[in-house]
């Protein structure tokens, strides 16, 4: 197989009718040049299955990275993912996040050396989340504020994601207060550069894990870029489970010492 412009890191955990959207947004996408990669936290068969039948409907490349389920362990399988990549530059989302058709053009239009990327996502409640059909993705309804709010979606600020476009979404990127940092569903740097900071902290589990990978990635000299109004995905409800007050405060006290001490490294990652 040639190698691929960019690999598409999705995380997963026995979700498959959300992956199946997703996989399916991935298949709108204007810019074709990627494979993706499924890193696969240990999810039951029935993940495997929707995979193997995924191979047979879209143009892309799917690798599937599979690890036993110890638990929430995302930042282990997605160290396992990033050295199965076979590109040079890496996206990274999450699998109940539907890509929309300029997503990876976005990304890859965008890239830049010595940066990273963080983009944005639009949350969808639970009824609008359940009810979206492949064809909504595949028209490309899911990402129209007109057909949200005929699903019930309220009138707010955070719509102009989904509305601005071009020139407009450049100015509400350089004009957000939001902070540019890595974020899970929807970041991309060279891989290169995050193996130069030893990919995810293992130590930690669901809370911050993708931001203290991006916080070392600053201290490594590597600017954040953002694009949270161009790179737009949305976001499908579910249950948070695995998110426990132990592991937030155990993830905050790892990230105070990454920015505390500048540290550019983890000994707990790819390499121990």
């Amino acid at each position: 197989m040639d190698q691929p412009k960019i690999s598409v890191i999705i995380s997963t955990f026995n979700a498959e009718k959300w992956l199946e959207k997703v996989l399916i947004g991935f298949n709108c996408q204007l810019f074709r040049d990627f494979e993706v990669v499924i890193a696969d936290d240990g999810s039951r068969e029935a993940t495997r299955e929707l995979i193997d039948r995924m191979r047979g409907e879209v143009f892309y490349d799917i690798l599937h990275v599979w690890q036993e389920d110890d638990g929430f362990q995302k930042s282990r399988i997605l160290n396992k993912a990033l050295l199965a990549c076979r590109a040079a530059y890496i996206i990274m989302t999450d699998g109940d996040c539907i890509p929309r058709n300029d997503f990876v053009q976005v990304h890859h239009f965008n890239k830049e050396k010595g940066c990273f990327i963080s983009g944005g996502y639009y949350m969808l409640p639970m009824n609008i989340s359940l009810a979206i059909t492949r064809e909504d993705i595949e028209k490309q309804r899911c990402f129209n504020i007109h057909w949200l709010k005929e699903q019930g979606i309220p009138k707010t600020f955070k719509n102009t994601k989904l509305i601005v476009r071009g020139l407009a979404s450049r100015l509400f990127n350089r004009l957000t207060p939001t902070n540019a940092s890595w974020n899970g569903h929807n970041s991309s740097g060279w891989k290169k550069d995050i193996l130069n900071v030893n990919g995810f902290d293992e130590r930690m589990q669901y809370g911050g894990q993708d931001r203290e990978l991006g916080e070392r990635l600053v201290n490594f000299g590597i600017r954040p870029k953002q694009l949270r109004y161009s790179a737009v995905c949305v976001h499908l409800d579910h249950k948070r489970g695995y998110k426990t007050p132990e592991t937030l405060a155990k993830n905050a006290a790892i990230r105070k010492e990454t920015r505390r001490g500048r540290h550019v490294w983890s000994h707990y990652g790819i390499n121990k």
